[in-house]
């Protein structure tokens, strides 16, 4: 069975990490909220999450780890020693990694993005190249990078194409779901209503 685990840290976007979880548990895919360094995390807007566990080698077992974005909780997953090693060890495995908003800034410094394609909160490229000038910054949506099996995304308002984008790189079927969540009716008429 597939497995996910999106791993949340202390001042993260929840809306990002949380439309993850929400849209693959709808897809019944199994998907883990695994906290940093504790169950309980405390999100940017001071909503707190309870994790069903927190980082350990286990993460090396999923089929993809996806990481939210939010200034505090991006620097927080880029500066953990732990998990840096747990995920250069899954890149070199060549499992599946996603990171939105912020959080490609994690990806750039474990080594994640060399050479791959990827998106980002604008800005926060040029960290990303100050950590691998090899890594190509796109303004898509979202960005899968088949070779490099990097997934990235933009910020909060793209958090359920980033994890329509997982689900459908794990090969999960998703046309069911985004027409009864009504994202087909958003997609065709987001223009309609600005």
């Amino acid at each position: 069975m597939t497995k996910v685990a999106v791993v949340f840290a202390d001042g993260c976007e929840e809306v990002e990490g949380l439309s993850v979880v929400d849209v693959l548990r709808r897809l019944n895919v199994e998907c883990d909220m695994v906290g940093l360094i504790s169950k309980k995390v405390d999100g940017d807007h001071h909503i707190e999450i309870t994790c069903d566990k927190v980082v350990d080698d286990s993460l090396l077992d999923y089929d993809l780890v996806a990481f939210p974005g939010g200034m505090t909780g991006s620097a927080n997953l880029r500066d953990n020693e732990k998990l840096r090693d747990l995920m250069i060890k899954r890149h070199e495995a060549g499992k599946w990694d996603a990171a939105m908003c912020a959080a490609p800034i994690a990806l750039g410094k474990y080594g994640v993005l060399k050479d791959a394609n990827f998106t980002c909160y604008p800005g926060f490229e040029k960290e990303i190249a100050g950590y691998d000038p090899s890594a190509k910054f796109s303004e898509r949506i979202t960005v899968t990078d088949k070779e490099h099996k990097v997934i990235t995304s933009r910020g909060p308002a793209t958090a359920w194409a980033y994890a329509y984008a997982i689900a459908k790189a794990l090969g999960v079927d998703t046309s069911a779901l985004k027409k009864g969540m009504l994202y087909n009716y958003l997609v065709d008429n987001i223009q309609d209503s600005l």
